[in-house]
C-alpha cells in the first residue's frame, strides 16, 4: 500500500510549547500505520515543504510545460497513492485553510476511488471534531471518500512526544492504539477493496472525467 499524510497546519510553534501540534499527530499517525503495514510507503506531505505560486492557481490549469515542479512532483504522489490520512486543526468550526488550500490545488480525479481517512486535533477538549464534518463534504467532493470512522485528538499535546511516540505519562497505550486503529484498520480494508478493484476494472474508463468546464456537471436542458 501507499499511503500519503496530509498535515493540514503551516504553524512552525505551537502553544503551549514551542513545537508543532500538528507534526506530533502526523508522526503518531505514520507509526501507528507503519505497524500495520509494515511493507507500505508512508509518507507525511508537509505544507510549509511545498512551494506554492502567490497567487491560486491549481494544477490542472498549467500546460505540461508550466506546471511547476513542485506541483508536478505532488500530484504525481497523490495519483500513486492507494489511501490518504487527512489531518486537520479546527479554525472556526472548519478544517484548516492551509489543508484546504493544498488540496484545492489539484483535481478530484487524481484522488478519486481511494478512500481517505480524517484525523482532527486541538490543544483543548474538543479534539477539533466539528473541522472533520466539515471535511466529509470537502473530501467526498474529491472522490477519496472517508471511512466512517474518525479519529479526534483533545490536548493532543498531553499524549505525543515530538517525535509522535506517547509521552511517558500516557499509562493506557494499548487503548490508544485500539483507538486510532478502528480507524485506520477500516482504511486497510477499502483501500485494499479499492485497489483490487481499480485493477480488475478501471473507474475513469466508466465516467469521465470533467476536464472542459463545471457544466459537464450540469443535468441535460430541456429542448
Amino acid at each position: 500500500m501507499n499511503i500519503l499524510i496530509f498535515l493540514g497546519s503551516v504553524r512552525e510553534s505551537t502553544p503551549p510549547r514551542p513545537a508543532r501540534l500538528g507534526e506530533r499527530v502526523a508522526f503518531a499517525c505514520k507509526r501507528i500505520l507503519k505497524a500495520n503495514f509494515p511493507n507500505s510507503r508512508i509518507e507525511v506531505i508537509d505544507p510549509l515543504d511545498v512551494k506554492l505560486e502567490p497567487v491560486f492557481k491549481p494544477h490542472f490549469s498549467y500546460s505540461s510545460q508550466t506546471v511547476p515542479d513542485a506541483l508536478s512532483k505532488l500530484a504525481d504522489k497523490i495519483s500513486a497513492a492507494d489511501a490518504y490520512v487527512m489531518i486537520s486543526p479546527e479554525y472556526n468550526h472548519s478544517m484548516s485553510p492551509a489543508l484546504a488550500n493544498l488540496l484545492n490545488h489539484f483535481g478530484a480525479s487524481l484522488f478519486s476511488y481511494k478512500p481517505s481517512a480524517i484525523v482532527t486535533y486541538s490543544a483543548g477538549q474538543w479534539g477539533g471534531a466539528r473541522a472533520a464534518v466539515n471535511m466529509r463534504t470537502f473530501l467526498s467532493e474529491l472522490g477519496c471518500l472517508p471511512v466512517s470512522a474518525m479519529i479526534h485528538l483533545p490536548k493532543a499535546q498531553e499524549v505525543f512526544n515530538d517525535q509522535g511516540d506517547y509521552l511517558a505519562t500516557v499509562h493506557d497505550t494499548e487503548r490508544w492504539d485500539s483507538y486510532l486503529n478502528r480507524t485506520f484498520l477500516q482504511l486497510q480494508w477499502w483501500s485494499e477493496a479499492a485497489s483490487n478493484q481499480r485493477q480488475a476494472k478501471d473507474p475513469h474508463q466508466l465516467i469521465d472525467n470533467f476536464k472542459q468546464s463545471p457544466s459537464q456537471r450540469n443535468a441535460p436542458e430541456k429542448n
